[in-house]
């Protein structure tokens, strides 16, 4: 990380971009694609591990082959947010593949994020997807064994969360047909 960034007043006189500018420095190959718009920051994702690379397959899979009427299940792809466009690692929206020809999301229903050594920076994006209406948020904690699911998004804050543990199963409750066996996903 740049050590000025960690002064205060230099934090503050960040310059933010929007959406727009992002998307046109993209289109001219200015912004690597390793990358995503976060509050207006242009942020370097993670390097992914094997184990955050199994989970997000292994969940991904599981609610393909759910059935949703009416929504696209989508992995690592953007989202396009007021000032944001997350990447998260699993987002359900509602629309068909042909909505999205000519441009991204401008929300979802449902998003999860596997956090293996992400947990700080997802817990952060908890927010964005609150301010954006995301009715419900997964953040998915393989070291501790856990399922936190976030609901009720009002003033950029989730107002209920519910921790969903081994032995247990993880009930979407604005998608009541997804559902996922919390210890089968960890073992």
């Amino acid at each position: 990380m740049l050590s000025i960034l960690e002064l205060p007043t230099v934090r503050q006189r960040v310059a933010r971009i929007s959406v727009e500018s992002y998307h046109a420095m993209s289109a001219q190959g200015l912004v690597n694609e390793r990358t995503e718009l976060l509050r207006g920051a242009i942020i370097e994702k993670m390097t992914k591990s094997p184990l955050h690379v199994f989970l997000v397959d292994t969940l991904y899979e599981q609610l393909r082959s759910m059935e949703f009427a009416g929504h696209l299940v989508r992995k690592e792809q953007p989202v396009t947010l007021v000032d944001s466009e997350p990447e998260p690692d699993i987002a359900i929206v509602k629309g068909s593949r042909e909505d999205f020809r000519d441009g991204h999301p401008d929300g979802a229903v449902l998003v999860v994020e596997v956090a293996v050594s992400s947990e700080e920076s997802d817990r952060e994006k908890a927010s964005i997807y609150a301010e954006a209406g995301v009715a419900e948020y997964w953040l998915v904690l393989p070291e501790k064994g856990v399922i936190e699911i976030f609901t009720q998004p009002v003033a950029g804050k989730y107002g209920e969360t519910r921790i969903v543990r081994r032995g247990e199963v993880a009930v979407s409750p604005v998608l009541p047909e997804l559902r996922v066996d919390v210890g089968g996903l960890f073992e």
